[in-house]
């Protein structure tokens, strides 16, 4: 197990390096830059304190004093060994425009990240999978085909029109005002006690759950009827029948441990991703500020600590939660071998 481990440790070094290498190739070639964005703003500032009819410009020396800023009066192999020899450090650096350090950054954001997200990861799980033994153990009733399409509805309609949608019938759009429009807490939400505090926190942020999690009963759901399907009609079960076992206890006690096996080995990957994988849209439509707005604007306005740092850590947590998974296989089923992981 250990000498598996190492290897699959080892293997994340060259895959992290290359969406690091590659990125940073990128961003060497995309044009308006953090100096571009800088000298911009400083011609927009000496615009408006001058008027229109003057402009000073902004001479070579200021130019030169914010590439040293930005550290871009360096070659890019140096920066590239630099940032390499921070991130090492897990230093993820300074963002160049918000004043803070990126993993404050993203310490700041995770809130709300870890709202919507841990949320959405345990609504889904608690209906779709009983709602997918159900389907699998009433197959082809219209219970199964009722279910069908209303998931696959909820999956074909996406997050942000849903959320537009809620907005407009419940957050005083055009019909009812019954919850609020933005943020995850009132502007009081300090003053009030512990059950107000909830039933607040609990108000806001039911219209952004509901927004992100309908579109995700359609996976969990099919996968779990599939899984229930086909090891229903496996040997063993019809074994325990013949063998006069009640058909509840051929479930629960039979089908159920091993037809759950790709749900539980998914379970590391989909609570992590929870935490990180907030919808951009749906943040922004309801006002949210989390990770994936932090990263949406980082990109628009060049902020590269802030999109290399959030990059390095996200690929890191995915990689290690890609391992964690395949460990899962063997912890759950003793029948699987690393070796054949391996392969």
């Amino acid at each position: 197990m250990w000498s598996y481990i190492l290897k699959r440790i080892l293997l994340m070094i060259p895959t992290l390096l290359g969406v690091l290498t590659l990125t940073f190739a990128v961003i060497q070639f995309v044009p308006g830059g953090p100096v571009e964005q800088a000298v911009h703003e400083l011609r927009r500032a000496e615009t408006r304190s001058f008027g229109m009819r003057t402009h000073t410009g902004v001479d070579a020396q200021q130019i030169a004093q914010l590439r040293a800023l930005y550290g871009f009066d360096k070659p890019p192999l140096e920066r590239y060994w630099m940032m390499l020899g921070r991130f090492a450090r897990f230093d993820l650096g300074d963002s160049y425009f918000r004043h803070q350090s990126v993993w404050s950054l993203i310490v700041s954001k995770l809130p709300v990240s870890i709202s919507i997200g841990v949320w959405t990861f345990f609504i889904t799980y608690l209906i779709s999978v009983p709602l997918g033994i159900t389907k699998a153990v009433r197959n082809g009733s219209t219970f199964d085909v009722t279910t069908s399409l209303l998931v696959l509805v909820g999956f074909a309609i996406p997050g942000f029109v849903l959320g537009v949608l809620l907005l407009v019938l419940f957050g005083g759009g055009s019909f009812w005002q019954l919850f609020p429009l933005r943020n995850l807490t009132s502007d009081n939400w300090a003053t009030l006690s512990l059950g107000g505090k909830i039933t607040d926190y609990l108000w806001h942020v039911t219209l952004p759950v509901i927004a992100s999690v309908v579109g995700s009963f359609a996976v969990v759901t099919m996968l779990t009827k599939n899984a229930f399907l086909d090891e229903i009609r496996k040997q063993y079960v019809l074994t325990a029948r013949a063998k006069g076992l009640s058909e509840r206890r051929v479930l629960w006690k039979h089908v159920f441990r091993n037809a759950l096996l790709p749900l539980i080995v998914g379970f590391p990957g989909a609570f992590i991703a929870a935490f990180f994988t907030g919808s951009l849209l749906i943040e922004t439509l309801f006002s949210l500020d989390g990770l994936g707005l932090l990263s949406y604007e980082s990109v628009v306005r060049r902020d590269y600590p802030v999109v290399l740092g959030t990059l390095y850590l996200f690929t890191l947590i995915g990689l290690a939660t890609k391992l964690i998974s395949d460990l899962c296989y063997v912890w759950v089923d003793p029948r699987i071998q690393f070796e054949q992981l391996e392969r």
